[in-house]
């Protein structure tokens, strides 16, 4: 009966707000004479009134979501109460049938995804109170809801409790930085959820990948309009490099008269090099096998034809990336003394092998990032190893991780150089007014009033959106490397750590202001910017 009373209040407040909403809607559509002052546009009070009614509706979604595993928990309960003893393990696994049957039925969906809803709805009634709580707050979506039970399963009861805390509590110990999770788009909570369990994990994630690696495949599916869908699933420094490498080529073709778009370049270069290229292991670079492109394939200079591929790797083998990879790894790790992961740019978490080969054998490619042991924030970018000839272009890519515009995935390696104050304005080429948006999002901001506001050399900007709501910056969870067990610190632990200290774990940071050569001015410059300049 508490749980039939519980969601009867919940449904009742959610018709209370659903009340005040229509109520806000309704002067908002018929101010009248004397509700708004003259210097009020009633337009803009209509549109802010709708953006209002949307993040209204979002939160009772959210509650009214909470109200679903509540019925969904309250049903089975209630079902289990009326059922007879159970005597055998099939007895068991038939009332488990029913139940998804009939809920599958109520809701008109199917058994599987009936299944899904009660296997989630158990779990956040009875694991998982904050996410829960907060649902019902309408703090965070379903969704949301969702990715917080697919990223905690298989964790310690511990390790999920403060998975919860991390991104659930403000006050918790190691809160997470930035906005709150329900501020963060779906996918990008999973990205952040997904760097924080791999971190967190009982098993260590050298011993999943171990595992999981046995179960690469190709999948190929067909799809409608003489269309089909081919998927890949693989380590993720093959699929990172693989993206890159075609991305980059991709753009290379991009020109005055190239018609295609950069995912149909993408696209079109992918298909060419598996069509048309010589499988042997002295091919995988693009080449015939010979060091000449084949007939009917797409060029694109030295980005199909580079076979600068590691000499000593394995019959069988396939290749380090060759395309730009950025991996932040903690020193401990790359130097064997931990099983901590790195990070790689674009993917997220890697195993510390990975890591490791990509430094042994991704040359050019690979640019190494050391942390701070205090606090795990970025040190420097290496340089005496490896060659980097855009350092703070490098940097950008290590603070933002992607375009810094909300809710937007696309990867670092693909997005513009921008002046956050304009050069012409007075902005100065530090990085701490640089951004990188994605380019569809850098026209976006030299086109419209949206603007990013409040970057500084370790935080990457938020966003102003041109009726002035404000979305905070992303923050990356940067956070202290594992120490070695067996290691002991001496005067070079983390209370004593010194970035200039010249002991055995002396580092040498290169910080924004010895970043190398400022980058070019803004290559779309010649956009007219907004507000449009007033009439002479």
């Amino acid at each position: 009966m508490e749980n039939g009373t519980a969601v009867a209040e919940a449904l009742e407040a959610i018709s209370a707000s659903a009340l005040a909403l229509a109520a806000e809607l309704r002067r908002a559509a018929d101010p009248g004479t004397d509700s708004l002052p003259d210097t009020v546009d009633p337009l803009r009070e209509q549109a802010t009134a709708f953006l209002g009614g949307l993040t209204g509706v979002a939160g009772m979604e959210a509650r009214l979501a909470a109200v679903k595993v509540q019925l969904a928990t309250g049903y089975v309960t209630a079902d289990a109460a009326m059922a007879v003893p159970i005597n055998s393990p099939q007895d068991l696994t038939a009332r488990q049938m029913a139940v998804r049957a009939e809920v599958a039925g109520a809701l008109t969906i199917s058994e599987g995804a009936a299944e899904r809803l009660l296997v989630e709805s158990d779990m956040l009634a009875t694991e998982r109170p904050l996410t829960l709580a907060a649902l019902q707050l309408g703090r965070i979506s379903w969704q949301h809801a969702r990715i917080m039970c697919d990223e905690t399963e298989g964790l310690s009861p511990e390790a999920a409790a403060a998975f919860e805390a991390h991104f659930l509590d403000p006050d918790a110990p190691n809160a997470a930085r930035g906005c709150f999770a329900g501020e963060l788009a779906p996918a990008r909570f999973r990205a952040k959820a997904r760097y924080w369990r791999e971190r967190r994990h009982q098993d260590s994630i050298e011993k999943r990948h171990v595992k999981s690696v046995k179960d690469r495949r190709l999948e190929f599916r067909p799809d409608r309009n003489g269309m089909a869908w081919f998927s890949a699933y693989l380590p993720a420094d093959q699929a990172t490099g693989i993206w890159n490498r075609a991305t980059a080529a991709a753009r290379a073709l991009q020109g005055p008269h190239e018609t295609r778009t950069l995912t149909q370049l993408r696209t079109d270069l992918f298909s060419t090099w598996l069509l048309t290229t010589n499988h042997g292991a002295d091919a995988i670079d693009g080449t015939d096998g010979t060091g000449g492109v084949p007939a009917g394939a797409v060029t694109t200079g030295s980005v199909l034809t580079d076979d600068s591929l590691p000499g000593d790797r394995l019959p069988g083998e396939v290749p380090s990336p060759q395309a730009q990879v950025l991996v932040t790894v903690p020193v401990f790790s790359l130097l064997g003394h931990t099983d901590e992961p790195a990070t790689m740019d674009g993917y997220g978490p890697i195993p510390p092998s990975m890591a490791r080969r990509l430094v042994a054998k991704g040359a050019t490619s690979f640019f190494r990032v050391l942390v701070d042991p205090r606090d795990g924030a970025p040190l420097e970018i290496g340089r005496t190893s490896y060659r980097v000839t855009k350092p703070m272009r490098q940097w950008l890519r290590l603070r933002d991780a992607k375009c810094t515009f909300p809710a937007c995935n696309n990867h670092s390696l693909d997005n513009d150089a921008d002046h956050i104050l304009a050069w012409a304005a007075g902005g100065g080429t530090g990085v701490a007014n640089l951004g990188q948006p994605c380019p569809k999002h850098h026209r976006l901001k030299h086109t419209t009033a949206w603007r990013p506001v409040g970057a500084t050399q370790d935080h990457p900007p938020g966003w102003i959106s041109p009726t002035g709501r404000h979305y905070p910056a992303e923050h990356q969870d940067w956070e202290p490397p594992t120490w070695p067990d067996s290691f002991d610190p001496g005067n070079h632990g983390p209370e004593n750590f010194d970035p200039g200290n010249s002991g055995p774990y002396s580092f040498e940071p290169h910080m924004a202001e010895d970043l190398g050569p400022p980058l070019p001015l803004d290559p779309v410059r010649e956009w007219p910017e907004w507000p449009p300049p007033a009439a002479a």
